[in-house]
């Protein structure tokens, strides 16, 4: 009893301590761009245990409608420096002006190198500022693109362009079949050569200032750099460059440079670095993946398993990965599905709500190391775009929602896993109360929205004629309106806040002017 009570004192005058030392403290920090997922919610993390992120006018950050301005975010960058004690920045940002310029961008290669060598300039005017970097590898989707975020070719030639290039990457690490050759063949011929030229291009281009930038911190320029792989697959362009980029960076070990899988999860798993490095800890993280394939689960849109990806986040948020459950500070409990397979959320005729047996045996522990007294995060990656509605509707019945620590099943698996762990290995440190307001964002945005809602807005816009995935500015207060209500009543049928918590003025808009992301905000009220 009197260890107990020692142990508990001590958390207490920890906790009083690192957030008195956090007080004042200062991040830079420059998102990819001003999706919620890498600005606002990361903002609203870092807050919670008293820092204060300084971050660029949303105006210089490119999105889907404008492109981003490097020079101005330069210029904002070193004005701002001086202010900081950490920074964590967003290469493509600086590079490109946001992820998807980087992607559409028609610089001349001069120009972006430039800018890369601006880096190096940076750190010798501010040499005592800790900069962790962050960037991505083009990402190689299958065809499917929203409007704007692709060269326009890419919507009538992608898939073929990531049939070919998924065929170059097998014959570099596998071999091909007689078959498969002549399928190469065939699709280059099909591809106009002019389109296939400037989408390499740019790539090459990419890889170029993503090879520099690793020099850079070879150099010590950076204190660390994590390359993320856009959207991609076990073979693909994107997984080719990933794998001669590793190489390149394989003397300077994980602890300096990372490639892993993932983009929109990078800031936060910055911030968390940042933040982790200031109160001098490293989280130390057991994971827990359920029965079946667990972390050989190879996920969509991922080059890698999720068992590389999880271990290289944990990393990235400058903690451990530990066996022993009782030596950590978080057990990291990882939904995936026994047989490997990561389907759509928003297909609700398989997302359904009954309990699968899979989901049986992945609860059980989950429920043990809860009523042990262990801080305990669910990874939710058996569907991709979306919650598992039977893994949250028995959270529910379980009286589970506000017992875990938190919750990440949004994106890619990579999306939510990285955030999740930037978030939760922080979010120990945190009151009751800002566990809560955390995990309602995820649960609107992830479990309402992504996995349910957003199919409703979606065939309401197409029944009035409006484009759900390209909303005109008259038509967006309308969508805004009746996503913010379809949310409130999924919220007061589904989320049982904690004693004495009530969830109000609940607002939720669509940023991009399309269905793919919401913004919920609310407040929590005694």
């Amino acid at each position: 009893m009197k260890r107990k009570l020692f142990l508990l004192i001590t958390l207490v005058i920890m906790m009083m301590t690192s957030t008195t030392l956090a007080q004042g403290k200062k991040i830079l920090y420059v998102p990819i761009d001003d999706r919620p997922c890498n600005l606002y919610q990361v903002v609203q993390v870092a807050e919670k245990l008293g820092y204060e992120l300084l971050t660029p006018p949303t105006e210089l950050l490119g999105r889907n409608t404008h492109k981003g301005d490097p020079d101005k975010l330069w210029a904002w960058v070193e004005e701002t420096a001086p202010q900081a004690d950490f920074a964590a920045i967003s290469t493509d940002a600086m590079l490109y002006g946001s992820l998807v310029d980087s992607r559409i961008q028609d610089l001349d290669p001069p120009e972006i190198m430039a800018r890369a060598k601006r880096f190096q300039a940076f750190d010798k005017k501010f040499p005592y500022l800790t900069i962790y970097a962050f960037g991505t590898i083009m990402r190689t989707p299958r065809g499917v693109s929203y409007p704007g975020v692709e060269p326009d070719y890419y919507a009538t030639y992608g898939l073929q362009i990531f049939q070919y290039t998924a065929l170059l990457d097998k014959q570099e690490t596998e071999g091909l079949s007689r078959k498969e050759k002549k399928q190469l063949d065939a699709l280059k011929a099909a591809i106009p050569a002019e389109y296939l030229s400037d989408w390499l291009d740019r790539r090459e281009e990419n890889f170029d200032a993503n090879k520099y930038l690793i020099d850079l911190t070879r150099e010590g320029v950076f204190d660390y750099f994590l390359l993320g792989c856009d959207d991609s697959a076990i073979f693909s362009q994107t997984h080719m460059e990933s794998r001669y980029l590793a190489d390149h960076a394989k003397d300077l070990g994980k602890t300096v440079v990372q490639v892993t899988s993932g983009a929109d999860e990078l800031g936060m798993l910055m911030i968390s670095r940042a933040i982790n490095k200031d109160r001098d800890q490293i989280p130390f993280v057991s994971v827990m993946y359920n029965d079946g394939k667990g972390a050989a689960t190879f996920p969509k849109y991922c080059n890698e398993p999720i068992g590389i990806s999880i271990e290289a986040a944990i990393i990235a948020a400058g903690g451990l990965r530990v066996p022993a459950p009782e030596r950590a500070d978080l057990i990291l409990a990882v939904n995936t599905r026994s047989n490997g397979k990561t389907l759509e959320a928003p297909d609700l005729k398989k997302n359904k709500l009954q309990l699968r047996g899979d989901l049986k045996t992945f609860l059980k522990p989950v429920k043990n190391f809860l009523e042990a007294g262990y801080p305990v995060a669910i990874a939710d990656v058996s569907f991709a775009n979306g919650a598992d509605n039977a893994l949250m509707n028995q959270l529910k019945k379980d009286d589970l929602q506000y017992k875990i620590l938190a919750y990440g099943g949004w994106n890619t698996a990579t999306n939510s896993s990285g955030f999740l762990i930037g978030a939760s290995v922080l979010a120990k440190f945190m009151d009751e109360r800002d566990i809560a307001e955390l995990l309602t964002t995820r649960y609107l945005d992830e479990w309402a929205y992504q996995a349910n809602v957003r199919q409703e807005i979606i065939a309401e816009c197409y029944r009035v004629g409006i484009d759900p995935y390209k909303i005109g500015e008259d038509a967006t207060p309308k969508v805004n309106d009746w996503t913010t209500e379809k949310i409130k009543a999924f919220a007061a049928a589904n989320l049982i806040l904690p004693r004495g918590l009530c969830l109000e003025d609940l607002k939720v808009s669509l940023p991009w002017h399309r269905v793919f992301e919401c913004d919920p905000r609310f407040k929590l009220v005694d």
